[in-house]
């Protein structure tokens, strides 16, 4: 099933996605929904960010040619970590397909993108085990991470270099019954293929992040765990440019950039 999340003459609603066309529903993906009569055609529609989180889960450094590429371009030695960490992404930098990533002027650079598989929780879950931590999931969508490297090295928490208004563009829609281990999740610039890679190079499973993070917090429907970047993400992006992360089964998120000036 492919689900989208839309706006049409004011009115806000979840649809089943087939070809060009949507089916509206009445109620909630996350909760129950009734599938009625009104369909649209998926052009007449503005797509939204597919679902609102709670809360905003991001593995941490989670794919080796990432790690190998960041230490050739900042000379540094990082190893491969030891063990899954969780961080968090804020809200605020949601934003759909269709819409401008915008950089403020005074950003430092390089900015970057980083195309990510995103696990969508469906439902309430506690104590999961890597067995059968996927029964809480309701399906995939994608996301980009855009990251100023330079507030990177100079904010603590990151709170600028990955949080700016629209630099967490996510969609277009939530794709059920996936594989979220054997994706390709491919990249482009202005139409040119800058990465392309398989989500089976994880080094922690999607499976392992979610039982550890049920160990302590309970996951709650709507909440987002984007899963990390492989390979360079270069080249920059710069004012003009429009990023493209696809996944076929997914579809296209697709984002212009405007730099403020």
């Amino acid at each position: 099933m492919k689900y989208g999340r839309f706006e049409y003459q004011g009115r806000i609603f979840f649809g089943i996605v087939k070809d060009q066309e949507v089916t509206e529903l009445s109620g909630s993906i996350f909760d129950s929904y009734q599938t009625t009569s009104l369909t649209h055609a998926l052009s007449s529609l503005k797509t939204l960010v597919p679902c609102e989180p709670t809360n905003f889960y991001c593995a941490g450094i989670n794919y080796l040619a990432h790690i190998e590429w960041g230490n050739q371009r900042k000379g540094t030695q990082t190893k491969p970590p030891s063990k899954a960490d969780i961080g968090y992404r804020s809200q605020n930098a949601l934003s759909a397909t269709g819409q401008p990533i915008i950089i403020p002027a005074d950003a430092p650079g390089p900015v970057q993108y980083e195309g990510e598989l995103v696990a969508v929780i469906g439902k309430k879950a506690k104590h999961l085990t890597e067995a059968n931590a996927l029964s809480c999931v309701l399906g995939y969508t994608l996301g980009n991470d855009v990251s100023d490297r330079g507030w990177q090295k100079s904010d603590r928490t990151l709170w600028r270099a990955k949080n700016c208004d629209t630099w967490k563009p996510m969609g277009p829609f939530i794709v059920t019954n996936l594989d979220p281990m054997n994706l390709t999740i491919e990249t482009y610039l202005d139409g040119q293929a800058v990465s392309s890679y398989s989500t089976s190079k994880m080094i922690f499973s999607l499976q392992h992040y979610i039982e550890k993070i049920t160990q302590y917090i309970t996951l709650m429907p709507g909440d987002v765990i984007w899963t990390g970047v492989d390979n360079a993400t270069i080249p920059d992006l710069q004012h003009g440019m429009v990023c493209d992360i696809v996944q076929k089964d997914i579809g296209t998120l697709s984002n212009p950039i405007v730099r403020l000036s």
